[in-house]
């Protein structure tokens, strides 16, 4: 049983009971497993450079229970890891995904991402997040694009309803690493990212892929993560309700995710100001509200189907009537649900110039 336990990967993990034949019970902890877990301590049973050379996934796990658990890393497992963190390329990406799902998930992420960052292991498995910390955000509030992400990540976690959300802790996360790559400084010392949630939302899709996460996980995350900035075109209510319709729409399901990102993306120390950014998101909310009461915001459709589009044109199927589609769904985005009659108009009107 010891040299069972001693292959463990941690010392919290290496405790068992001895059955006896006439049920008696003994616990044995040879490795001192159970004072570990009482100062809430990571240290592996045998030396670390060992323990992660049968397994290097044991780095990650590390970082994963201090999310997960509290717990804090030994100097020497710490040491270990840095020195070894290269030697997580040996795992499979599906492997190291599952890990990261569950550090993401726990009740402490921000430190589990703190532990990945400090060994070296998130630069070999997700380097755009540790490559943040090279940004300074163009408000200057805070002392990177680094640690801005992990308070968005903090305040996305305080906005969840029940379970964690983990769509909404990637996107919170990754929302800005599209700032490395389009950091331009400007006259007078100030510091822009034009168009980093596009580039983002590339990066996000990427590196997803090759860590062989789901089509539809992919697309969510890069799609809040492309979104994640419309708002802040808002101003103070300015939007038409074209504009509105169209935040709602193009947000589609995740619209309820995208929501609280936008809330948890301000981080101004300005409390005037925060007050005012939750209020105009107030405002916004309720005027999405109104009109998804008034219309079928969750199922905007053109006016006529593709059958009656063919009939009113003498038209054969194919690409003019996804043509003709396409015009009724943004005439209908643009100005509301329309009357047969109008929508048919419209489309008349329209056709001849085609």
């Amino acid at each position: 049983l010891e040299e069972d336990l001693v292959r463990r990967d941690f010392t919290v993990n290496a405790m068992a009971v001895r059955l006896g034949a006439d049920g008696a019970q003994e616990f044995v902890d040879p490795l001192g497993g159970m004072d570990a877990l009482l100062e809430g301590v990571l240290d592996t049973p045998s030396a670390p450079e060992v323990s992660f050379g049968d397994d290097p996934l044991r780095m990650l796990r590390a970082a994963r229970f201090v999310s997960q658990l509290g717990f804090t890393l030994m100097p020497r497992v710490h040491r270990a890891i840095e020195d070894m963190a290269e030697q997580i390329d040996r795992i499979t990406a599906e492997r190291i995904q599952v890990e990261l799902d569950k550090l993401i998930l726990g009740e402490h992420p921000i430190d589990g991402i703190d532990v990945m960052c400090e060994t070296g292991l998130a630069q070999r498995i997700i380097p755009e997040v540790p490559n943040m910390k090279l940004e300074i955000d163009e408000h200057h509030q805070h002392k990177d694009v680094y640690t801005h992400s992990l308070t968005v990540l903090k305040q996305a976690i305080d906005l969840e309803d029940g379970d964690p959300d983990l769509v909404l802790r990637w996107a919170a996360l990754l929302h800005d690493i599209g700032k490395p790559d389009t950091k331009r400084n400007e006259p007078g010392g100030g510091v822009s990212f034009h168009h980093h949630e596009v580039v983002g939302a590339k990066l996000v899709r990427k590196r997803m892929r090759a860590l062989k996460y789901s089509k539809k996980m992919i697309e969510d995350v890069s799609h809040l993560v492309f979104l994640h900035l419309r708002f802040h075109g808002y101003g103070k209510g300015q939007w038409t309700d074209s504009a509105v319709r169209r935040y709602a729409t193009d947000a589609g399901e995740l619209l309820p995710k995208l929501h609280k990102l936008v809330r948890a993306d301000s981080t101004t120390r300005n409390k005037r100001r925060a007050a005012a950014l939750q209020a105009t998101y107030d405002d916004l909310e309720e005027r999405i509200a109104r009109i998804a009461e008034q219309e079928d915001l969750a199922r905007v459709r053109p006016d006529l189907d593709g059958n009656a589009i063919m009939e009113l044109l003498n038209i054969p199927a194919g690409p003019d009537v996804g043509k003709a589609w396409k015009f009724l769904k943004e005439l209908r985005l643009d100005r509301g649900p329309l009357s047969r009659e109008d929508a048919e108009a419209a489309l008349l009107e329209w056709w001849p110039t085609q």
